[in-house]
């Protein structure tokens, strides 16, 4: 492995974000750290000026472009957050940026990215095609690329969030880092390596998107055939080559978590923390959960939290689902007069709540021996659902889950 990454390296990559970026204080988690026997510590990059931590290394990286390369005029593809670091640097530096997003991109990422003035094509369904779409333009109108992870001095830009991690908390045991491509893990490891190496970094990934334990697995970069998560972020088929031998030195386990995970995830942020975290930034709040230790000091770093509010919609919705705050329960009545309100008084009497009805007569040839009815309840949670279900069943109604469709 070349030692390109030094610790020279970082700090001057260190000094040189400070002027961009905001200084995200450790969020010490009562919630998080009862819940694991843990001290849990969140780094909020969600609160950097675009949403996302990628502004360090995109500002780090044009730092050290000649200005006949920012002449050219800059390019980068990006699910959003990248698009968002190098546009605001490329305005900081006076360069044009072209940004190729994929087609699927959240809508406040696109127009962000355009808010900082840069111009934005949409391309292919993930961050790989768009990226192959950049490849093109860059070679078209001789752009200057600035590769979203597999770029070492991108990489050294965000090991920037190490050295304020361990500025702030010198003792920290965990690191658990965010993985797409690599280049955030790869930073945030190897400065922490160089730093303390008793430090133990665990890379997180979407079980959908896992290309970088695949990689580790298989002892060199391996493409995934496809990718299928709802953390667009880090929806990567291929890792960076250049980063891989800096993750397999200083990266001591990968995590993968599953979409139902990040769910609930981010309603345990939004009540607990009141924080918007995006789906690939709750990674290493879902594998908090994973963390076979007690008594250490975690740091997860929450990498962005550019959600548009209509997935934030959606994510809310289905994790209430998941903790049987909000179900639908079936029941067979007859069709006659008083039997709604018979559900009902049962239903209030066990302190549930109505959100929806739905009154299908026609569930049966025979409307007088039963007709369907489907409730929509809201409930405290898991417990508390399954006792509604009981009083319902004590009454004879044969309740059955049925999927809730809001």
């Amino acid at each position: 492995m070349t030692e390109e990454l030094t610790l020279e390296k970082f700090e001057e990559a260190y000094e040189t974000v400070t002027k961009v970026t905001n200084e995200t204080k450790l969020v010490y988690s009562e919630y998080f750290s009862s819940q694991t026997g843990n001290k849990v510590y969140f780094k909020p990059e969600n609160m950097q000026y675009t949403g996302a931590y990628k502004l360090r290394g995109a500002y780090y990286k044009i730092s050290t472009l000649t200005e006949e390369e920012r002449s050219r005029g800059l390019i980068t593809a990006s699910a959003g957050n990248h698009a968002q670091g190098v546009a605001y640097a490329a305005k900081a530096f006076g360069c044009k940026a072209v940004i190729v997003m994929p087609t699927t991109t959240p809508l406040i990422k696109v127009n962000r990215t355009k808010s900082y003035g840069a111009e934005v094509v949409l391309s292919g369904d993930v961050y790989d095609e768009a990226y192959d779409c950049a490849c093109r333009l860059a070679e078209e109108h001789g752009y200057t690329m600035i590769h979203p992870f597999n770029d070492l001095d991108v990489a050294t830009g965000q090991g920037s969030i190490a050295m304020e991690i361990i500025k702030e908390l010198p003792t920290v045991d965990y690191i658990l880092c965010p993985i797409g491509g690599g280049g955030l893990c790869t930073g945030v490891s190897t400065l922490a390596k160089l730093l303390n190496p008793k430090i133990r970094v665990i890379g997180v990934e979407p079980a959908g998107a896992s290309c970088m334990q695949a990689s580790l697995e298989a002892g060199h970069v391996v493409t995934l055939p496809s990718v299928d998560t709802i953390a667009d972020g880090t929806a990567v088929k291929t890792p960076g080559d250049k980063l891989l031998p800096y993750i397999q030195s200083n990266v001591d386990e990968i995590i993968t978590v599953e979409d139902k995970d990040l769910i609930v995830a981010f309603l345990d942020m939004i009540e607990n923390h009141k924080m918007v975290v995006e789906n690939s930034g709750l990674l290493t709040v879902a594998a908090l959960h994973q963390m076979k230790v007690h008594n250490k000091k975690i740091v997860s770093i929450l990498s962005g939290g550019n959600m548009d509010v209509i997935t934030m919609s959606s994510v809310v919705q289905h994790g209430l689902i998941q903790r049987g705050r909000i179900f639908t329960v079936s029941v067979l009545l007859p069709d006659k007069p008083g039997e709604l309100q018979k559900v009902a008084g049962v239903i209030a009497q066990a302190k549930g709540n109505v959100i929806k009805l739905e009154h299908n007569q026609f569930v049966s040839i025979n409307r007088n021996a039963a007709v369907e009815l489907r409730i929509t309840l809201e409930a405290y949670g898991n417990d508390h659902k399954q006792q509604i279900v009981c009083e319902l069943e004590k009454e004879g109604y044969r309740p059955k889950i049925v999927n809730t469709s809001l």
